[in-house]
């Protein structure tokens, strides 16, 4: 298309389209000459541009209703227009201006806005963006003068009526950015006319008299439904910042006099609008917008998109920065808002928000401003008096909104934060706040459920997940966002940091002692106010003037640390076994005796001290767990403060963190064990390992004294439990004197404390068992060493009892041939008989392996087990599941010194069986177990005392027991009952073929389990029955395979020649039963293991086997 660039030939072809458009006001006319226009150059329109737009004006003037799609189409133009030309004369300017005002008003008047569509409205709104964009040079300064006040009134009070009444997004959005540009604050990419100081004055004079409207209408935007969107947000509380910082300005307010003269106007009436920004009326204004910034910043600092709170922070920080003098009413609320959003979970947010605060605490804004500390610090103190309501009544962002404005409040003030401390009040405002947030929920029962039971579950590695900083997870009464803990940790961190530490602690350890109700949370903020004076963990905006000095710290913690490991604070009841509790009340009655304080510990055990109620309850166990724990905690944290200079600590606060690793409650062993890991961390050490190691000495010296006083130390062994369990076979030698103390003290105290003995020997002989661990019949390195440094006999401590057993061989057989031969005299003889015996009494004492004696590890693991015989038959259930344990194994540390195994067995053997057919089913079970590792490692020594003694029983209560479990339902699965069929039938072909038994053992054992294989017993169970048979196979497959076959035959089986008899099994010709895909599945798995001994029997030669059933037969 050609494009007309001479001013002559566009009006050429111009001139046509406007005669007719101003003949005739269409649509269509308007379309033609926006179509024209687009052949026409820049240049070429600018000159033509007043004769263009008089068509289009003349149609907007002209009387009488217009249709709304030729209104549009005529703006659309006039905005076409406007974009390519620049509006160079005054007139011009305010007349279009004035007409495109009229487009959206309403006929009436009465409403601004008239009822018109939404397409219409956003085009007259760009048209009006665009037309101040378009303003040439000066020319737009001529909108802002007093004349023309009424013009600009009419235009602001019609867009702030769009952007508030208007449902559409986009015309809320296009209002406000169009009164962005009649304010001269558009922030778009054009470039734009800079005002000077005066022009800039001139404007917010003007602007002055529609601050008030602007203001109210913009917090109504900014303050209602949070459907319109975020970006109707951002933009009107960036419009409201903008005209604020345009007419309060301080620098702008300072240049104005109180006798300056309101500018001279024509009208009268024009002179009324005019406002004099005056003293009085900054006051009355900054006062009426302190009410809407206030509204403003309730609402917006809980927005939930991050976008309106960082527009938040920019107001904030446009204001403090121009108008901190004029707006000093709404400091606190500008404060708060920052405050409350510098832990926001938005990153972009906090950072602005500490960018900001960091300028603010350069400038020393609030440091250097009594007036400004005084109003932060009343703040804080109305703030804390108001938490524990808070916390009852807001949600957990609330909640944590108030927090972080707590958290700012004390960040801004910094050093300042010792007004607060130092006024009694304020102290005690904010630390019974703080002892009400973080009261903990202590109702849950899995608390004290959770056990850890046996040595198993603790030996080796801690729990990867109770590493440094990150404690037990606590839930607390009045919140549950795990963020809100998180700050309250870094508001104590902050007050530890800036506040005066003694003054502190003294203030946390009243409390601490003040009230059971209190300690809990009391030993948490100690825990942090250390922490943050170390400076560990802790963000702050400015720098402290004195950093707290190690010795005070070391001083502080020490005194602390007295206070937590107090028996009074230290040995609580976590659990109502009868044992535990016992030795809790003994430690508490004793306390005065065993360890004296002062006073005020004496009587808080008698009025306070939840431990000394005779009958605990859940709410109360719970407690005590959680301060342990809490207290525990507090150790790791000092130790991290400290780093190696918490080594001197150690010899007070290892031993009772042993304790506690050892405690039966898994929460306090856990948290025990992470305390341990922080200690490692801390003091420099490899491994909880060389931790102990290396602190041994005392330890063990401590285990050794508390245990002659057991009734007032109970938990010494606890200690020793401890040590074992997470030290290694190096510890052995160390601690050998004490495990023989802990036997003494079992002999003494075997009636009331056999349970606490029996623990810490559980440990031992499992930390035996790992430590010397014996496979494939070799020991263990570690155990060959611990045998070698016994005997000094280097390396054949195993091989050479063998040696000396072919060395006696082949000496009596020399001897007898002597004899037969009669070449010995018989004086010689008589010597040898009488010098003989002699040597027996000292092999009784150093072992009867030959000479050789026992390794350090099996005569502990042999003195063990001769206690635990005599425990066999304790009343106690508890005690004789413990024994059991213990027995297991020791038999499996002793099972490569048979001639020492063989006859504890022998000892042991009455007393298991009497577990095995006449106790409580939980004790059959172990005891069964036990029977199992026995038989693997003793062999055909208990084969005839099993025959005899046990499998009549164990065949008889299958054959019983196999009617109730055929019948039963899903449930029987979980009970006691089914979990002792299940264990005897895995085992009992394990048993079977390790003691190698007869022919008519066999037989008892098939009978018992054949029940089982039918199809209505539970899965389990068949499946352990098929496992038994599968045993079977190995001892005596023949027998096995005819009676499967009496049972289910599958194959007819033909005579080889008609003379001889037909073979006949009782399961030939039989219908399908219940009994028929068990066995069909054995005889399958027999004929394999058949067939591939078949298929190897050419490669290898076959190890001798003893003659099966058919073959003796035959």
């Amino acid at each position: 298309m050609a494009v007309f660039d001479t001013p002559q030939e566009a009006f050429g072809i111009l001139r046509p389209v406007c005669v007719q458009l101003t003949k005739v006001q269409t649509t269509e006319n308007v379309e033609r000459l926006q179509a024209q226009l687009q052949t026409v150059s820049d240049s070429a329109l600018q000159e033509l541009q007043e004769y263009v737009l008089f068509p289009l004006r003349f149609t907007l003037k002209t009387p009488g209703p217009k249709r709304e799609s030729l209104v549009q189409s005529v703006v659309q133009c006039i905005t076409s227009i406007l974009s390519t030309t620049c509006v160079k004369k005054q007139d011009l300017l305010q007349e279009l201006f004035s007409e495109l005002c009229l487009c959206l008003s309403s006929p009436s008047g009465l409403q601004p806005p008239a009822p018109l569509s939404e397409e219409l409205k956003l085009t007259v709104i760009q048209a009006l963006h665009v037309l101040m964009h378009s303003a040439y040079g000066d020319i737009i300064l001529t909108l802002y003068q007093p004349s023309t006040l009424p013009h600009l009134g009419f235009a602001i009070s019609l867009l702030l009526a769009l952007a508030e009444q208007e449902k559409a997004k986009q015309i809320k959005l296009a209002a406000l950015k169009c009164l962005q540009v009649l304010i001269l604050q558009c922030d778009c990419q054009e470039h734009h006319r800079l005002l000077d100081t005066v022009e800039t004055r001139q404007c917010g004079n003007l602007f002055a008299s529609f601050l008030p409207g602007i203001s109210i209408a913009l917090s109504r935007v900014i303050t209602g439904d949070i459907k319109q969107g975020h970006m109707v947000t951002v933009s009107a509380i960036r419009l409201f910042y903008q005209t604020a910082c345009l007419v309060i300005a301080d620098e702008q307010l300072a240049t104005i006099t109180q006798d300056e003269e309101k500018p001279s106007v024509e009208q009268s009436r024009l002179s009324e609008l005019v406002i004099h920004r005056g003293p009085d009326w900054v006051k009355s204004t900054a006062g009426k917008l302190s009410l809407l910034i206030h509204k403003i910043v309730e609402f917006a600092s809980l927005h939930p998109h991050w976008k309106v709170r960082m527009e938040l922070v920019e107001l904030v920080y446009h204001l403090m920065l121009k108008c901190s003098q004029s707006l000093v009413e709404s400091v606190g609320h500008l404060l708060k808002a920052l405050v409350g959003l510098v832990n926001d979970e938005s990153n972009e947010v906090q950072s602005k928000c500490r960018e900001i605060l960091r300028s603010i605490a350069e400038r020393r804004t609030v440091a250097e401003n009594r007036a400004l500390a005084d109003v932060l610090s009343e703040n804080l103190h109305s703030l804390a008096t108001a938490l524990p309501r808070l916390m009852n009544s807001q949600d957990d962002q609330g909640k944590f909104s108030t927090l972080s404005l707590l958290l700012g409040s004390l960040k801004l003030l910094g050093p300042k934060v010792n007004i607060v401390l130092n006024s009694a009040a304020h102290l005690q405002r904010l630390s019974k706040a703080l002892m009400q947030v973080l009261e903990l929920d202590v109702a849950d029962v899995k608390i004290v459920e959770e056990r850890r039971w046996g040595p198993e579950d603790s030996l080796g590695e801690p729990l990867g997940s109770l590493q440094h900083g990150k404690g037990q997870k606590k839930y607390f009464r009045f919140f549950i966002d795990e963020r809100i803990f998180l700050l309250i940790q870094q508001v104590c961190r902050v007050l530890g940091y800036y506040g005066n530490l003694y003054l502190l602690v003294d203030h946390f350890m009243g409390l601490y002692n003040e009230s059971v109700v209190y300690r809990k949370q009391a030993a948490m903020v100690l825990n942090e106010l250390i922490t943050g004076a170390a400076g560990l963990g802790v963000d702050v905006l400015h720098e402290r003037e004195t950093a707290v000095s190690t010795e005070d710290l070391k001083g502080t913690i020490t005194s602390i640390l007295e206070e937590y490991t107090d028996q009074a604070n230290w040995y609580l009841t976590t659990s109502i076994d009868t044992e535990g509790t016992s030795d809790e009340l003994t430690v508490k009655h004793s306390r005065v005796h065993a360890l004296p304080r002062g006073a005020h510990s004496s009587s808080l055990i008698s009025s306070s001290s939840p431990s000394s109620d005779p009958s605990p309850t859940i709410r109360s166990m719970n407690s005590n767990i959680w301060q342990i724990c809490i207290q525990l905690e507090g150790v790791g944290c000092f130790a991290y403060v400290l780093g190696k200079e918490f080594r001197l600590l150690l010899a007070s606060v290892l031993y009772p963190v042993l304790e506690k690793a050892g405690d039966s409650t898994l929460l306090i062993s856990q948290t025990a064990t992470g305390t341990m890991l922080d200690v490692c961390h801390a003091c420099g050490y490899d491994s909880v390992q060389n931790l102990i190691n290396a602190n041994s000495d005392y330890l063990v010296n401590g285990i050794s004294l508390n245990l002659r006083r057991v009734a007032h130390q109970p938990h010494a062994s606890r200690v020793l439990e401890a040590m074992l369990r997470h030290s290694g076979a190096s510890l052995l030698p160390l601690v050998e004197d004490v495990i023989r103390d802990v036997l003494s003290a079992l002999d003494q105290f075997y009636d009331d404390r056999a349970s606490s003995f029996l623990g810490v020997l559980s440990t031992l002989v499992a930390a035996l068992v790992q430590w010397f661990v014996v496979v494939k019949g070799k020991e263990h390195p570690q155990e060959q060493q611990s045998s070698t440094s016994s005997q000094k006999q280097g390396k054949g401590s195993v091989i050479t009892p063998m040696v000396q057993e072919v060395e006696q061989f082949f000496l009596g057989y020399i001897k007898q041939t002597q004899i037969a031969e009669g070449n010995l005299p018989a004086m010689e003889e008589e010597e040898e008989e009488v010098q003989a015996p002699p040597p027996e009494p000292e092999m009784n004492d150093t072992g009867a392996e030959g000479e050789t004696p026992l390794p350090a590890h099996a005569q502990i693991a042999k003195d063990v087990m001769e206690r635990c015989i005599h425990l066999l038959s304790d009343k106690s259930l508890r005690v004789r599941l413990k024994v059991l344990d213990v027995l297991e194994f020791c038999v499996i540390v002793l099972h490569l010194h048979e001639n020492h195994l063989l006859p504890m067995a022998h000892r042991a053997w009455p007393a298991l069986v009497t577990r095995l057919i006449n106790d409580d089913p939980l004790a059959v079970l172990r005891a069964f177990k036990v029977l199992c590792t026995l038989a693997e490692k003793c062999g055909d020594f208990l084969r005839r005392r099993f025959s005899k003694d046990v499998l009549p029983k164990l065949a008889g209560s299958l054959v019983t027991q196999a009617p109730v479990s055929a019948r039963a339902g899903p449930v029987y699965s979980h009970t006691l009952a089914f979990k002792l069929q299940l264990a005897v039938l895995q085992g009992l072909g394990s048993l079977c073929e390790k003691l190698d038994l007869g022919e008519s053992d066999l037989n008892k054992v098939a009978d018992a389990c054949l029940i089982y294989l039918s199809a209505k017993q539970p899965v389990k169970l068949q499946e352990a029955a098929r496992s038994v048979f599968l045993h079977l196979m190995c001892v005596d497959p023949d027998a096995t395979w005819l009676l499967l076959n009496e049972i289910c035959c599958p194959l007819p089986y033909e005579p080889p020649h008609p003379s001889l008899q037909p073979v006949k099994l009782g399961g030939m010709g039989r219908q399908r039963t219940e009994f028929t895909d068990n066995v069909l599945g054995l005889l399958g798995e027999l004929q394999r293991r058949e067939t591939a001994a078949f298929q190897a029997g050419p490669q290898e030669a076959p190890e001798p086997q003893p003659p099966s059933l058919t073959e003796a037969l035959g």
